[in-house]
C-alpha cells in the first residue's frame, strides 16, 4: 500500500491496485464535475477521461474546483482545470481531456470502467444513460436545481446509479417523456442557472462513495439500484421512496441490441 493511500486501507488489501488501473469517466467538469474529480484523484484512481467542450467565466468561481481568476481571464478549458487539479494530486495519473461535446467520443468513454455523468439537462442525462447501457458500463448521475417557492428558493438534487441489467432512470420515473418534451433540465427562476459550491459537494461525495463500493471489496451488500434525493434547505440525502414501490423490477427500456443491454434480452 502506497503510504499517501495507507489510511484507506480497509477499502481491500489490493485497493490500490485496483484503483491505479480503474478508468473513470467524467462528463461535465463544472460544480459537480470538478468536485468528482478531485476526489477520485485523491482516492488514488489511475486514469481519467475529462469531457466538457466549455472554459471557466466568472460565473464559475463559485463553484467549480480548481478554478482561479487567472483562469477566466486566459479562457481556460474546464478539462484543463480538472486536469491540473489531478495531477497535482497525483502526478502518475493519466489524464485524456476533450474539449468538445461528449456525444462525439462514444469510442473514447466505451473504454472506461464506470461514467460519471454531470450534466444539466434531462435529454443530456438520457442520452448518457443510453449509450453506458450499449456498452454495458455503470453511470453515476448527479444534478442540483435551484428553484423559486413561496418565501424563498429550494435546493434539490439526486444521486442515480444506473447499473446494466438493472433498473434505469425511466424505470425510476427520474426521466419521462413529458420531462423531455419540456427540456425540464434548465434551472429554477433564481436566476442563471444559480448553483451553489456546498450541495455540489454533497452530491459529488454521494457519487464518488458508490463508485468505491462498485470497484472495491469494501462492501459486498451494494443494491444494485440506487436512487437517492437531495433536499438542501434540511441538508438531508436519502434513498428516494419510489425504490419501495418498484422493489423487484426489472428494466424493460434498454432490451434491443441497437439501443443497449442486449445480453439482458
Amino acid at each position: 500500500m502506497n503510504d499517501w493511500l495507507s489510511r484507506q486501507s480497509f477499502l481491500g488489501s489490493n485497493s490500490d491496485e485496483v484503483l491505479s488501473q480503474c478508468r473513470v469517466g467524467v462528463i461535465g467538469l463544472g460544480g459537480g464535475g470538478s468536485h468528482i474529480a478531485q476526489q477520485l484523484a485523491h482516492l488514488g484512481v489511475g486514469h481519467f477521461l475529462l469531457i466538457d467542450p466549455d472554459h471557466v467565466e466568472a460565473s464559475n468561481l463559485n463553484r467549480l474546483v480548481g478554478a482561479t481568476k487567472k483562469d477566466v481571464t486566459k479562457a481556460t478549458p474546464k478539462t484543463s482545470v480538472a486536469r491540473r487539479l489531478i495531477k497535482r494530486i497525483n502526478p502518475k495519473a493519466q489524464v485524456i481531456t476533450i474539449s468538445r461535446e461528449w456525444q462525439t467520443e462514444g469510442n473514447s468513454v466505451a473504454g472506461c470502467d464506470v461514467v460519471f455523468g454531470c450534466v444539466d439537462t434531462f435529454s443530456a442525462r438520457e442520452e448518457l444513460e443510453r449509450i453506458c447501457r450499449r456498452y454495458m458500463l455503470p453511470f453515476v448521475d448527479i444534478g442540483m436545481d435551484v428553484t423559486e417557492v413561496p418565501g424563498g428558493y429550494m435546493i434539490s438534487g439526486q444521486v442515480i446509479l444506473s447499473m446494466p441489467g438493472e433498473m434505469c432512470m425511466w424505470c425510476l420515473g427520474f426521466l419521462t417523456e413529458e420531462l423531455l418534451a419540456q427540456e425540464a433540465g434548465r434551472y429554477g427562476a433564481a436566476g442563471g442557472r444559480p448553483q451553489v459550491i456546498w450541495p455540489n459537494g454533497i452530491l459529488a461525495s454521494a457519487a464518488v462513495g458508490m463508485f468505491v463500493q462498485l470497484v472495491t471489496p469494501w462492501r459486498h451488500e451494494m443494491k444494485p439500484s440506487i436512487y437517492l434525493e437531495y433536499d438542501g434547505n434540511v441538508q438531508t440525502i436519502a434513498p428516494s421512496n419510489r425504490l419501495h414501490y418498484l422493489d423487484g423490477k426489472k428494466c424493460s427500456h434498454f432490451l434491443s441490441s441497437a439501443i443497449g443491454d442486449p445480453f439482458w434480452q
